[in-house]
């Protein structure tokens, strides 16, 4: 049995060899991005853009930070409020029922010193 794995091992280490051995294949650069076309000045403007909006007795609030949209509080007409946040600037929009994340630190007394 022992000859057997020993094959087995060396047929293995040989096959790993052989693929460490293989070479990368030849990397050409991409070619540049074409301008835009003429009379097109922000290509991105054309883009469509997603509203949703609220329903009738619905009450958004938003929270601003320099100018920039970082929270939403909806209040629905027969409903509890929630938030929509975002967290890292990114436009990803994280809904939240509250504003406490849950997170309590310990603060107990270990050792005074008198």
């Amino acid at each position: 049995m022992a000859p057997m794995r020993k094959s087995l091992a060396l047929l293995l280490a040989a096959a790993a060899c052989a693929a460490i051995a293989q070479t990368p294949p030849k990397l050409e650069p991409l070619p540049e991005v074409p301008p835009p076309p003429p009379g097109v000045s922000d290509p991105g403007a054309d883009d469509p853009r997603v509203m949703i909006k609220p329903q009738e007795g619905d009450r958004v609030e938003e929270y601003r930070d320099g100018g920039r949209v970082v929270m939403l509080k909806v209040t629905p007409r027969n409903g509890p409020p929630y938030y929509l946040v975002d967290t890292t600037g990114s436009g990803n929009w994280m809904r939240r029922e509250s504003l406490d994340d849950g997170v309590r630190v310990p603060m107990w007394t270990i050792k005074t010193f008198d």
